[in-house]
C-alpha cells in the first residue's frame, strides 16, 4: 500500500485520488487551520498557512517511512527475532541503511535487503518528484503575477476590463489574454491534478493566489462575453470552458462535490445588485455596456453557475485571500447529484 501510494503522488503521470496522501495532507491542513484561527488578522494566518504545502510533502515522506518501517517490523517479528524491540531497530537500521543493528540469519538478511530497497526508492522518488513541482509552481505564479498587473490587488474583473479600456486596447489584447489563459488553465488542470500537493503552495506575496487568479479571469471572460458589446469572441468562450473545466477537475481530486451539469437559472453566489454595480462602473469607464441588463444578468449568470460552487470550496480548501466575488463569502456546497454527466449546461447565446 506505501508502494503504491509513493508511486501515485510520485511517478504516475495521472491525477488519481489516493487515500493515503489525501489522508497526510487533510491531517497537516486540519492542524494548521487550527493553528491559523488563532490569529486575528488575514496576514498572520497567511504566514502560518505558507508553511502548509512544505510541511505536507515533508509529511508524506514520514508517514511512508513509518509504514514501511512498521510493516517490515511484523516481518522482522516472524523471520527474525521474537523481541519487538529488537525488531523496530533492526527495521529502522534497515530503511535508513545505517546499519547500526543487523541479523545473520540467511531470510531476514534478504529482508533487510529489500526493506533497504524501499526506503532509497522512496527518498529518491520524492527528490526527483521536487523539481517538476517547483517547474510547475514557477509557471503558475507567471501567470499570477501577470494578472496582477492587470487586475490590481485584490484582483477584480471590474479592474481589468477597465485598464484594458483605457489603454485602448480593449479588444485585441484581450483575445490574446484569453489564449494565454486557456493555456494556463489547461497546464493548471495537469500539474495541480497530478501532484494535488499544489494547491497547497501559496504565492509569494500573501495577497495573492492561483485560485483567486482564476476565478478572477473566469469572471472578466463572462462579463466580457455577456455585458459588453463587442463582436464575437471565441476565444473568450473557450478560456471559459478550460477555466471551469480545471476547476471540476480539482475540485475531483479534493474530493468535492458539485453539480456537473447545473441549469443557467440555478442560484449563485453574486447578487443581482453586485453584478448591476460592477457594470455601472463599466459604464462610468466608458465601455460600451450592452443596454439590456437582464439579458445581461442572465447570461452572466449562466457562465458563472458553471464554477460558482467549485471555485468558493476551492477558495475555502486553500484559504485563499480576500477576493471579491471569489473567497469573500461562504462556499456553498451542494450535494453529490446521483448522474455525474460531466457535460455543463451553456448559457444561451454560448458557442460549443
Amino acid at each position: 500500500m506505501t508502494l503504491w501510494s509513493s508511486i501515485r503522488a510520485t511517478i504516475l503521470p495521472r491525477g488519481v485520488s489516493d487515500p493515503l496522501n489525501r489522508s497526510v495532507t487533510r491531517s497537516v491542513r486540519s492542524l494548521f487551520r487550527t493553528i491559523a484561527n488563532r490569529f486575528d488578522t488575514f496576514e498572520d494566518r497567511d504566514r502560518v498557512m505558507a508553511m502548509l504545502g512544505p510541511i505536507s510533502l515533508l509529511a508524506l515522506l514520514l508517514s511512508w517511512l513509518a509504514l514501511i518501517i512498521g510493516a517490515y517490523w511484523l516481518i522482522y517479528m516472524a523471520v527474525a527475532t521474537s523481541s519487538p524491540i529488537t525488531a523496530i531497530e533492526l527495521s529502522g537500521s534497515s530503511v535508513t541503511t545505517l546499519g547500526t543493528t543487523t541479523t545473520t540469519r540467511g531470510a531476514a538478511a534478504l529482508v533487510t535487503y529489500t526493506e533497504a530497497g524501499l526506503g532509497l526508492l522512496i527518498i529518491t522518488l520524492l527528490i526527483t518528484y521536487l523539481p517538476s513541482i517547483y517547474g510547475a509552481f514557477s509557471r503558475r505564479e507567471n501567470g499570477v503575477g501577470l494578472l496582477v498587473v492587470r487586475a490590481g490587488t485584490p484582483p477584480r474583473a471590474v479592474n481589468m476590463l477597465v485598464r484594458f479600456h483605457r489603454i485602448n486596447e480593449v479588444g485585441i489584447r484581450l483575445s490574446e489574454l484569453w489564449r494565454v489563459w486557456e493555456q494556463w488553465f489547461v497546464d493548471v488542470e495537469e500539474t495541480h491534478s497530478t501532484f494535488p500537493i499544489l494547491m497547497f503552495f501559496r504565492s509569494p506575496q500573501p495577497g495573492q493566489s492561483w485560485l483567486t487568479a482564476a476565478g478572477v479571469v473566469l469572471d472578466t471572460a463572462a462579463m466580457w462575453v455577456a455585458a459588453i458589446e463587442h463582436p464575437v469572441d471565441p476565444d473568450a468562450q473557450l478560456a471559459l470552458r478550460a477555466g471551469f473545466l480545471t476547476l471540476r477537475r480539482l475540485a475531483d481530486v479534493s474530493g468535492l462535490t458539485y453539480d456537473p451539469d447545473p441549469a443557467p437559472s440555478d442560484p449563485i453566489s453574486i447578487s443581482r445588485r453586485e453584478f448591476d454595480e460592477a457594470l455601472g462602473e463599466l459604464a462610468e469607464a466608458g465601455l460600451d455596456v450592452v443596454a439590456d441588463r437582464d439579458a445581461a444578468w442572465k447570461a452572466w449568470a449562466g457562465w458563472r453557475v458553471n464554477y460558482d460552487s467549485v471555485l468558493l470550496n476551492l477558495a475555502r480548501l486553500v484559504e485563499a485571500p480576500p477576493t471579491p466575488w471569489v473567497s469573500d463569502r461562504s462556499p456553498m456546497r451542494r450535494p453529490a447529484p446521483i448522474s455525474r454527466s460531466g457535460r455543463p449546461r451553456w448559457p444561451a447565446g454560448a458557442r460549443h
